[in-house]
């Protein structure tokens, strides 16, 4: 007597190895994990999705507003939001554009704080050196981003005749330290503007 194998459906066999191939990596997983080592650096205070989602509504109303009014439209304002702290970046003509700028995102709800990290422009920008400007800004961006110290995704570089300014919210002052150094160590630098600022 001929006994066969039972012949299950192609569904059921891959529903099976699915369900095995999860199950392995889960006990590899788990079985893996080691014991996080404490970590020397200052831990930066979590937020939650929540906070983050608020974070990012506020920074495009922020953002659209100042496009669409007539007093700072046109202006290359840097604008970025940590738990509902604001803070405004960039270069800009003068000083009544500034506080237009910050008057503006004051008025926008959720916004409890603006930080003015804006500054003056110097003189008028030849086609030449918007050229260079936008060079030296790639490579400050390029040169943070190797860096495994700097978390060079939350840092915003903004360069004017050779003057990079960099600005957003990191987690650590060695942070800050190292990205200072980093852009004024690239050719061609001939100041930076530090606008970074610490998460709270």
């Amino acid at each position: 007597m001929n006994l066969k194998p039972p012949r299950f459906s192609p569904l059921f066999s891959a529903t099976t190895n699915a369900l095995l191939a999860t199950s392995l990596v889960f006990l590899a997983t788990g079985c893996d994990r080691q014991p996080e080592a404490a970590s020397p650096t200052i831990t930066v205070p979590p937020t939650t999705m929540g906070r983050d989602l608020d974070d990012t509504v506020i920074t495009a109303k922020v953002k659209t507003t100042l496009i669409e009014s007539v007093d700072t439209k046109g202006f290359d304002i840097k604008v970025e939001t940590r738990k509902g702290v604001v803070q405004l970046s960039g270069f800009i003509d003068n000083r009544a554009q500034a506080d237009r700028a910050i008057a503006i995102t004051r008025a926008i709800d959720g916004v409890k704080q603006v930080e003015d990290g804006m500054t003056l422009k110097d003189g008028k920008v030849s086609a030449g050196n918007e050229v260079d400007d936008a060079v030296l800004t790639t490579q400050v961006k390029s040169a943070l981003l190797t860096d495994a110290t700097v978390k060079s995704l939350e840092i915003s570089v903004v360069t004017r005749k050779a003057e990079v300014q960099l600005s957003g919210f990191v987690g650590t002052q060695t942070q800050i330290d190292q990205a200072v150094f980093i852009a004024r160590s690239v050719t061609g630098v001939q100041k930076v503007v530090n606008q970074l600022a610490l998460k709270k």
